[in-house]
């Protein structure tokens, strides 16, 4: 199976390692500049003990893009989705599904609206890395999944083509038949505990024990759920009770990438995790103050950055 990985960051670039070591035909679609290091100094990855190992990978920019490609993994941040799908649309065949690793729900409905459902997977990816000053993936915890499923009811590559292509064995690779309702219990849970630390600028523990903190994390989450459910995909129990014990934490020190990259000054994903759930709520008649809150909160530091 030929595969294509847009992305070489904190996911694209730990998945992409090991299907690359593993021995799978894994090409890169990068910037130049990303390009040209990765093929001087290979895919670096330093794991929790401090050790680096370099992986030989293939390196494309857009122009050198061309067709013939199985699947597609889209790794990016939501912020430069639409410049990747236009990079990557040439790639797309037939007989390509294309498999979006992002936060949310637009890019879905973006991908079925431009390739057809047929050849859309939504994926959910589980990791604890970062992106280390020298473009290298640092691991910062032992997690590692990818949840992944088609979104229509017929697609062009089979799931288990899928998963036998994604299950090197050096992590956990899930297939799964409801994808939709997978994506919508981590948007739940990460647009809560994301706009909940982005809002407050602490960890979701020193959040929740200040006065009226447990209030207001449980308010932000019962907003998600509502929204959540208004669009037919209420969380299950199960991952009610998973969500919530970390969101009513007191101890945790757990925050997001939202808020790592608010904190470090970076471009965050205000737009695709906040901003549309806040968007579909409205079109819902479901009302989400705390969250349009936080929206407001994260354009504002934007427009700093700008």
């Amino acid at each position: 199976m030929k595969i294509l990985v847009v992305g070489a960051g904190a996911v694209g670039g730990y998945f992409g390692a090991h299907l690359a070591r593993a021995g799978l035909n894994v090409d890169f679609l990068v910037r130049p500049a990303r390009a040209e290091s990765l093929r001087e100094r290979g895919l670096v990855v330093r794991d929790v003990d401090g050790r680096s190992h370099a992986v030989p990978v293939s390196a494309l920019t857009a122009d050198q893009l061309e067709a013939g490609y199985d699947l597609i993994l889209v790794t990016v941040k939501s912020y430069g989705f639409d410049a990747a799908l236009k990079d990557l649309t040439p790639a797309v065949g037939p007989r390509t599904v294309v498999l979006p690793f992002l936060n949310g729900m637009r890019h879905i409905d973006l991908l079925v609206d431009r390739f057809g459902a047929e050849r859309v997977y939504g994926g959910v990816a589980m990791v604890m890395t970062r992106l280390g000053a020298e473009g290298e993936i640092v691991e910062i915890g032992t997690m590692g999944e990818l949840i992944f499923g088609p979104v229509g009811e017929s697609p062009v590559l089979a799931l288990e083509d899928v998963r036998a292509a994604l299950d090197t064995g050096t992590y956990q690779a899930t297939a799964v038949t409801d994808i939709r309702q997978q994506l919508w219990n981590k948007w739940v849970f990460l647009a809560t505990l994301g706009a909940c630390t982005c809002l407050m600028r602490a960890p979701i523990g020193r959040v929740n024990s200040a006065p009226g903190g447990q209030e207001f994390t449980s308010g932000m989450f019962e907003e998600a759920i509502a929204v959540a459910t208004a669009s037919g995909f209420p969380p299950d129990q199960e991952a009610r009770e998973r969500a919530n014990a970390l969101v009513a934490t007191t101890t945790a020190a757990t925050t997001t990438s939202l808020y790592w990259d608010l904190t470090h000054g970076n471009p965050v994903e205000a737009e695709h995790v906040i901003g549309d759930l806040v968007a579909r709520g409205r079109e819902l008649g479901v009302p989400t103050p705390l969250f349009s809150l936080a929206y407001t909160h994260l354009c504002v530091y934007e427009a700093g950055r700008d």
